[in-house]
C-alpha cells in the first residue's frame, strides 16, 4: 500500500475525473469535507473499509490505491469534425463494477479491518501489527508466509481456512471459530484462544507455545509433529490426536480426556491436575510412560 500522500493524490484525481466536489464526496462517504481535504493533502489516510467504499463511489478498482497501480494519464481535449452532423451516442446503462482487489505483500499497522468478508487469498505474504479483524467473516481464508503481531480476531469466523508458514504472536482469538482449519509449518505463540471453537483444528509441523486456552472447545482436533510448550489444556477433550509431538511444561488441568490418542510422543513433560480419562486414553498415556499422578479413570 502506498503512503498517505500517494493515496490522497489518487483520491483527488479520481474525484475530479467524475466531476465530484470534495463536499459531494464527503456526503456520500458520510464524513466532513475537511476530512476529504486532509486525505487529498496526505495529512491522514482512510482505513480499508472506507477505501472499499471510495473505490465503489469513484468507479475504480480497489487495486487503484495500491503502489503497483499507476493511473493512466487521460487526455480531456475534445475534438470535433467540421461539416459533419452531430450524432447522439446511445445512452449506455451504467454497470456495477465487480471489485477485484488484493492487499498481499504489504505492511499494515494499526488498521481496523473489522467486519470484512471474503478475504480468501487477499492478505498473503503480508505483515500485520496491531490490526483489528473483530467479528469478521474470514472463513475459507488462505494465508501464506504472513506475520501477525498483536492483532485482534475476537469473534471472527476463521473456519475451513488454510494457514501455511505463518507466525502469530500475541494475538487475540477469543470466541473465534477455527473449525476445520489447517495450520502447517506455522507458529502460534502468546495468543489468547479463550472460548474458541477448535473443532477439527489441525496443527502440523509447527509450534504452539504460551497460549491461553481457557474453555476452548477441543473436538477431533489434532497436533502432528508440533512443539507444544507452556500451555494448559482444560475442559472436555474428545477424539483428539497427538502424534510425534514434543511437550515442554504442558499441563492438563480440570480436563476430561475421552478417546484421545497419544502416538509416538515423549510424554515425560506432561502433568495432570484433577483430570479424568476413559480407559483407552488412560492406557495409551500409561504405555507412553506419562506420569499419571492427578489423572483418574472415568467411572
Amino acid at each position: 500500500m502506498q503512503n498517505s500522500k500517494s493515496i490522497g493524490n489518487k483520491i483527488a484525481l479520481a474525484r475530479k475525473k467524475i466531476n465530484l466536489s470534495q463536499a459531494d464526496l464527503a456526503q456520500q462517504v458520510s464524513i466532513s469535507a475537511q476530512a476529504v481535504g486532509k486525505w487529498e493533502r496526505g495529512e491522514s489516510m482512510p482505513d480499508i473499509t472506507t477505501l472499499n467504499r471510495l473505490a465503489d463511489i469513484l468507479g475504480v478498482d480497489l487495486n487503484y490505491f495500491s503502489e503497483r497501480h499507476q493511473p493512466a494519464e487521460t487526455d480531456d481535449t475534445n475534438t470535433a469534425t467540421l461539416d459533419q452532423p452531430s450524432v447522439e451516442a446511445p445512452i449506455e446503462q451504467p454497470q456495477k463494477k465487480n471489485l477485484s482487489w488484493n492487499m498481499s505483500e504489504s505492511n499494515w499497522v494499526d488498521v481496523d479491518f473489522s467486519g470484512l468478508k471474503n478475504l480468501q487469498e487477499k492478505f498473503s505474504s503480508s505483515n500485520m501489527k496491531n490490526c483489528k479483524f473483530i467479528d469478521s467473516d474470514l472463513s475459507g481464508l488462505l494465508l501464506k508466509s504472513n506475520n501477525f503481531d498483536g492483532c485482534d480476531f475476537s469473534g471472527s469466523d476463521i473456519s475451513n481456512s488454510h494457514i501455511q508458514k505463518c507466525y502469530f504472536a500475541n494475538n487475540s482469538f477469543k470466541n473465534c471459530s477455527l473449525k476445520a482449519t489447517e495450520c502447517s509449518g506455522s507458529y502460534i505463540s502468546g495468543c489468547d484462544l479463550t472460548e474458541a471453537d477448535l473443532t477439527e483444528l489441525a496443527i502440523k509441523s509447527g509450534g504452539f507455545e504460551k497460549n491461553t486456552l481457557t474453555n476452548a472447545l477441543w473436538n477431533r482436533s489434532s497436533f502432528i509433529e508440533t512443539k507444544i510448550a507452556n500451555v494448559v489444556f482444560d475442559g472436555q477433550i474428545t477424539d483428539c490426536f497427538f502424534e510425534k509431538c514434543s511437550f515442554t511444561k504442558v499441563t492438563f488441568q480440570n480436563a476430561q480426556l475421552v478417546n484421545t490418542f497419544f502416538k509416538y510422543n515423549d510424554l515425560k513433560n506432561i502433568k495432570f491436575v484433577d483430570c479424568q480419562a476413559d480407559r483407552m486414553t488412560y492406557e495409551l498415556l500409561r504405555h507412553g510412560k506419562a506420569d499419571l499422578t492427578g489423572l483418574t479413570l472415568l467411572p
